[in-house]
């Protein structure tokens, strides 16, 4: 299934017959966020057992001149489109892009459990929310446990 386009333009009431068809073939969505018009209704798919995450659909490009392939941004972007005003829509726009894609392909979830998957990356903020809108300098980036970039500059080779 692809360009779901249709599913955000739904009236509320005609939502709930394809999204539970969708939760019980086990079919997940994935957003990017593209414009207020088009996001999914994210926290209603949820609700009917829909898997939904976030990509990032090019990298400044025609379709996407603002892709930079970080996901912070990207999450940054959809509490945008999706008018996120409290800390727990704030909150949901970053899981849907630092934990949603990766149970979308059956990936474990990178968190900071002990044999979890050292990806994380390293901000100075308050709490999350604040985060999300304010998009600080991303200080370290960890990938499999190894340093990959320090203060916006990859390392190594």
């Amino acid at each position: 299934m692809s360009h779901v386009f249709c599913v955000p333009g739904l009236p509320e009431r005609e939502l709930d017959a394809p999204a539970a068809g969708l939760a019980e073939a086990g079919i997940s969505l994935t957003t990017v966020a593209p414009s207020s018009d088009l996001v999914l209704p994210i926290e209603r798919l949820r609700e009917h057992g829909v898997h939904v995450g976030l990509g990032s659909d090019g990298v400044r490009d025609s379709w996407s001149p603002f892709g930079d392939a970080d996901m912070l941004h990207r999450a940054h972007l959809l509490a945008r489109v999706q008018d996120a005003r409290l800390d727990e829509e704030l909150e949901a726009a970053f899981r849907a892009g630092a934990d949603g894609g990766a149970h979308l392909l059956g990936l474990e979830r990178a968190d900071l459990r002990p044999g979890s998957p050292a990806d994380f990356l390293l901000v100075r903020g308050e709490c999350l929310p604040q985060v999300v809108v304010d998009l600080p300098r991303q200080e370290l980036v960890v990938r499999g446990g190894r340093i990959v970039a320090r203060d916006g500059e990859l390392v190594g080779g």
